[in-house]
C-alpha cells in the first residue's frame, strides 16, 4: 500500500537496488533522548499544574503549554533523530509534510493533556486516549518520514511497522498514568520519581521512533539515477534544534515552578486570612462574653459599669435624678442545695424575663453574678423608684414551674439616688447595696431606701480593717488553703492554688471575699500577698520533705503588688527561705492586674520569669486586652475563667469559646488550666479538647495543710474512680458572712476564693 510515497505493508521489489549502507550519528541520538525526556518532564509539571490551577483560564493556558511541550518533544526527537541517520544518498524534506508532522503531534498532545482533566478516569478511558494519542504519535512519525525525500523508495515490514504503533501506544498509555499520578505530592522522593517516570516515558517515544525507523528498507529503482550526499550539517542543525527544544521546557518548567510557588503563597496567605477571621470571631464571642451574661443575656458588671457611667454624665449634664437598684434573690441557694445548679440556672432566666417585663425599655437591667441584679432607671421622683421596685416584687411573686414544682420566690431590694445618695457609680452602688442588707437584716421580701444610718455599718468596715492589719503584723488568723490542679497527662496533681483565709475570732472562717476588697482599698494588699507568698513556699517545702517534690505552688499576685519594683527580689527570698527550686513556683495575674503601665508590668514579668519562676494569666477572657496583650507578656500557662466553663458541654457558644481559647493557647505556646470544673462532663469535654489542667470540685475543694496529705493520697491514687465520684460530688459553697455589707466582692476578688 503506498502511501505520501511511502510503501506500507508491502513487499520488496524484485529488482532495484537496497542501500545497506545506513547509519546513525549516536551523539545526535543521545541529544534526541535527553530532549524528549526534558519535554516529558516539562509535561508533568503541566499536567499538575493544570490539576491545581483554580481559574478556568488558567487551566486553558497550562493545557496548551503542555501540548506545546509534549509536541515539541516528540517533533524535535524525530527531526533530530532524522539528522542523526545517514545514508549514501542525497536526502532533503519537504517543508509542508515536515509542518504537517509537528501539527499531527500538537493535535496528538492536546489530546493527551485534554484527558488529563477528568476527575476519574475508569481503565477504557485509559485504553481509549492512549490509543487514539499512539496513532497521532505513529502518524505523526510516518508524516515525517514521508518529508525526507531521497531518490530511494522507502519500504516499510508491517511486523516492525505494526510494533511501532504497539511502542507508541503503550508509551501512551504509561504517560497517561504516570502524569495523573504525579500531579500530586511534593518533597525529594516525588521528584525523584517524576525524574525517573520522565525518563521512561522518552524511552517509549524513543522505542516508537526507532522501531518504525527498523521497519524501513530504502530500495533504489533500477532506473533512478543515484546522487550522492552534499555538504552534511545535520550535526549544527540538530544542536540547533535541540537548543530550541531545551530552551522552551525550562522556561516552562520555570514558570511551572514559580506558579507553584505563587499559589502555595496565596494559600498559606488564605490559611493565615481564615485563622485571622477565626480569631477575630473569638475575640467578638470573647467580648460578647466579657461583656453580657450568658445565661440571662443580661448585661454583666464589666457592661454595666461602661453603660452607668455614660448615664451618670448624661443625668449630671441634665440635673436629673437616677435611682440604682439592687436585687437580691431571697434564698436563692435553697433552689441550688435541693433541686441542682441546672434547676437554679433555670430559674435565673425567669427572673431575668420577669425583671425586664416589669422596667422599661430605656431601663438599664444587668446581672452582676449569682442571684444579684441591678437596675438603673431615670426618675423625678423618689416615688417612682419605690413604685418600679414594688412592681418587680409584685411579679416576682407569679408562681413558677421548675423541677415539676410550682414554685413563688420573692426578693430583696435596695436604692440609692443620684444625686442625693452619691454622685458617682462606685458611690451609689456601695449605698445601695447597703440598703439591700438593710432590706434582708428586716426579714428580706422588702425594699429599703439608702439612709445615713446604714453607714453604721461602714463602722465595722473599718474595724475589720484595723484587725486585718493586727493580723498581718502580728501573723495571726491568717491561713492559707490549697486547691490541688490536675495534671491531664500525667494523671497526677501537679500543683496546688495557695488560697488566703482569715480566721476571725468573733466572725469564724472568712473568705477572701470578705477582706481582700478591704486589703486592696487599704494599701494592705501587698504586705498580705508577701505573706501568702512566703508561707506557701514554705509549705510547699514542708510537703517535699514528705515525698511531694514534683509539686508546684501557684500565688495570686494582685495588680498593686504587681506595680511593685521590689516584687521579683521579694519572690526569690521567698523561695531562698524556703529552699525551694524557682521552678516550683508560679505567679498568677489577671487580666485587670495588666491595664496599668503594661511596658513596666512586662518588664518586672520577665525579671521574674528570669529566675526560673512560671507566670500564668488568670480569668482569662473577662478582661479588655488580652488579645492584645498576649503575644508580648511572658507566661507559660492560661487559666480559663470558670464563668466560661459552667455551661459547658450544655451550651454550643460556651464550647465553642473555650475551644477557641485552648486553641489559640497551644498556638502561642501556652499550657491551660481550667478553673471551677465541678461536673464529669466539664472534666471530659476539656481532656478530649486537649486541655492541659483541671482545678475545681470536682477534684477537691481548697482544704489546709493538714488535710491536704490525705487529700493528695486520694487524687493520685483513685484517678481511675474520678468519674464515678465525681457523678455523687455535690459541690457547695461555704456561705461566710452573709450579714455583712462587703459580703459581694468584685471579679477580681471572688477569683482567690474557687
Amino acid at each position: 500500500m503506498e502511501w505520501l510515497g511511502l510503501q506500507l505493508f508491502a513487499e520488496l521489489p524484485a529488482t532495484g537496488q537496497i542501500v545497506i549502507d545506513c547509519r546513525h550519528e549516536p551523539l545526535l541520538i543521545i541529544l534526541a533522548y535527553i530532549v524528549v525526556s526534558a519535554a516529558a518532564f516539562a509535561t508533568l509539571d503541566m499536567a499538575e499544574r493544570q490539576c491545581h490551577s483554580e481559574n478556568d483560564n488558567a487551566r486553558r493556558q497550562w493545557r496548551i503549554l503542555g501540548a506545546c511541550c509534549l509536541a515539541g518533544g516528540i517533533w524535535a526527537l524525530h527531526l533530530i533523530s532524522m539528522l542523526a541517520f545517514h545514508a549514501p544518498l542525497e536526502t532533503h524534506y519537504d517543508a509542508a509534510l515536515t509542518g504537517l508532522s509537528l501539527l499531527l503531534a500538537l493535535l496528538a498532545s492536546w489530546f493527551a493533556m485534554h484527558s488529563l482533566e477528568r476527575h476519574v478516569m475508569s481503565p477504557r478511558h485509559y485504553l481509549q486516549a492512549a490509543t487514539f494519542i499512539g496513532l497521532g504519535v505513529t502518524l505523526m512519525h510516518y508524516v515525517g518520514m514521508a518529508a525526507m525525500k531521497t531518490s530511494a523508495v522507502q519500504y516499510y515490514q508491517t511486523n516492525l511497522l505494526l510494533a511501532s504503533l504497539l511502542f507508541a501506544i503503550v508509551a501512551s498509555l504509561l504517560a497517561l498514568v504516570m502524569a495523573r499520578y504525579f500531579r500530586n505530592g511534593s518533597g525529594t522522593l516525588h521528584l525523584a520519581m517524576k525524574y525517573g517516570a520522565s525518563l521512561l516515558m522518552a524511552g517509549g517515544i524513543v522505542a516508537t521512533h526507532f522501531t518504525g525507523m527498523a521497519a524501513m528498507t530504502l530500495v533504489i529503482p533500477t532506473d533512478a539515477a543515484l546522487s550522492l550526499p552534499s555538504t552534511d550539517n545535520s550535526l549544527q542543525l540538530g544542536l540547533t534544534v535541540a537548543c530550541i527544544t531545551l530552551l522552551i521546557s525550562a522556561s516552562s518548567i520555570s514558570a511551572a515552578l514559580a506558579d507553584k510557588k505563587l499559589q502555595s503563597k496565596e494559600h498559606d496567605l488564605r490559611r493565615v486570612s481564615v485563622l485571622l477571621s477565626q480569631l477575630d470571631q473569638a475575640r467578638v464571642s470573647l467580648q460578647q462574653a466579657a461583656h453580657y451574661d450568658a445565661l440571662t443575656n443580661l448585661i454583666n458588671r464589666r457592661g454595666f459599669n461602661q453603660v452607668f457611667a455614660e448615664r451618670l454624665a448624661e443625668h449630671a449634664a441634665n440635673e436629673g435624678m437616677l435611682a440604682v437598684m439592687f436585687l437580691d434573690i431571697d434564698h436563692f441557694k435553697r433552689i441550688n442545695d435541693s433541686l441542682g445548679h441546672a434547676a437554679g440556672d433555670d430559674l435565673l432566666k425567669v427572673i431575668a424575663d420577669h425583671i425586664k417585663a416589669a422596667t422599661r425599655s430605656q431601663d438599664l437591667v444587668a446581672r452582676f453574678g449569682g442571684d444579684e441584679f441591678c437596675i438603673v432607671t431615670s426618675l423625678h421622683s423618689r416615688d417612682e423608684a419605690r413604685h418600679l421596685a414594688q412592681r418587680i416584687m409584685q411579679r416576682m411573686k407569679e408562681p413558677i414551674d421548675l423541677g415539676g414544682r410550682r414554685m413563688v420566690m420573692t426578693t430583696s431590694i435596695g436604692i440609692s439616688i443620684y444625686p442625693d445618695d452619691g454622685r458617682n457609680a462606685e458611690e451609689l452602688l456601695k449605698n445601695a447595696d447597703l440598703a439591700l442588707y438593710q432590706s434582708k437584716g428586716c426579714g428580706r421580701n422588702n425594699l429599703n431606701f439608702f439612709n445615713s444610718s446604714l453607714r453604721v455599718r461602714a463602722t465595722l468596715e473599718l474595724q475589720l480593717e484595723e484587725e486585718l492589719r493586727v493580723a498581718l503584723l502580728e501573723e495571726r488568723g491568717l491561713c492559707v488553703h490549697y486547691q490541688p490542679i490536675f495534671d491531664v497527662r500525667s494523671g497526677q496533681v501537679a500543683k496546688l492554688e495557695a488560697l488566703v483565709r482569715w480566721q476571725h475570732p468573733q466572725h469564724g472562717l472568712l473568705g477572701p471575699e470578705r477582706f481582700i476588697g478591704i486589703a486592696e482599698a487599704n494599701g494592705l494588699i501587698a504586705e498580705l500577698d508577701l505573706w501568702v507568698l512566703r508561707r506557701a513556699c514554705a509549705d510547699l517545702a514542708r510537703l517535699n520533705q514528705h515525698g511531694y517534690a514534683s509539686l508546684k505552688v501557684t500565688v495570686n499576685c494582685s495588680a498593686l503588688t504587681l506595680a511593685r519594683e521590689e516584687l521579683p527580689d521579694d519572690v526569690e527570698q521567698a523561695l531562698f527561705q524556703a529552699g525551694l527550686a524557682p521552678r516550683q513556683l508560679e505567679l498568677e495575674v489577671t487580666e485587670n492586674a495588666l491595664m496599668g503601665d503594661i511596658q513596666q508590668v512586662i518588664n518586672l514579668l520577665k525579671r521574674i520569669r528570669a529566675q526560673g519562676v512560671a507566670l500564668s494569666i488568670d480569668d482569662f477572657g473577662t478582661g479588655y486586652s488580652s488579645l492584645a496583650y498576649l503575644k508580648r507578656l511572658p507566661l507559660d500557662v492560661l487559666k480559663i475563667d470558670r464563668s466560661f466553663i459552667q455551661e459547658v458541654p450544655v451550651s454550643q457558644k460556651d464550647r465553642e469559646i473555650v475551644q477557641a481559647i485552648i486553641m489559640m493557647a497551644h498556638t502561642l505556646h501556652l499550657q491551660v488550666v481550667t478553673e471551677g470544673v465541678e461536673t464529669v462532663e466539664q472534666q471530659q469535654f476539656l481532656v478530649s479538647h486537649s486541655c492541659d489542667y483541671l482545678q475545681g470540685y470536682l477534684l477537691s475543694r481548697p482544704v489546709p495543710l493538714t488535710e491536704l496529705y490525705p487529700v493528695l493520697e486520694r487524687l493520685d491514687r483513685q484517678q481511675p474512680a474520678l468519674r464515678a465520684d465525681a457523678d455523687t460530688a455535690q459541690p457547695e459553697l461555704p456561705d461566710l458572712f452573709p450579714g455583712s455589707p462587703g459580703y459581694r466582692a468584685s471579679a477580681s476578688v471572688a477569683r482567690r476564693g474557687h
